[in-house]
């Protein structure tokens, strides 16, 4: 966002209270899964946080800001958070603590990646 540009709320949880969980009326149930504690949960969090900064961006584009908002932003995350297999899946009657664990992962061999952020071997 432009730095001159002032944010409508402070944070993502004054956005979800206010705005996000009134857009978003969904009968929930076996369809949809909501978790009230969603601040617990690192998916719903990021993704939550990224809807909200898309939306504090594209309220100000007053032709197609908050269709483009709806169409790439909110529906397609909040799809996936809803989901009956997203990660409030186990939230159904109350916060469940991580209940489904991590995807599983591997170490990649020694040597396969190396760190971007040196600029040196950016090529900058």
């Amino acid at each position: 966002m432009d730095g001159d540009q002032e944010l409508f709320y402070p944070h993502v949880a004054a956005f979800v209270e206010d705005r996000l969980v009134y857009l978003y009326s969904r009968r929930l149930g076996q369809q949809f899964v909501w978790c009230p504690e969603w601040y617990r949960h690192a998916e719903a969090l990021s993704r939550l946080d990224s809807i909200w900064r898309a939306w504090e961006h594209l309220r100000l584009d007053p032709a197609t800001g908050m269709s483009v908002w709806w169409r790439d932003h909110a529906d397609p995350h909040m799809m996936a958070l809803l989901d009956p297999d997203g990660p409030f899946a186990a939230c159904r009657s109350a916060h469940t603590d991580y209940p489904i664990p991590p995807l599983p992962v591997e170490e990649p061999p020694s040597g396969l990646f190396f760190d971007q952020r040196q600029p040196n071997l950016r090529g900058i």
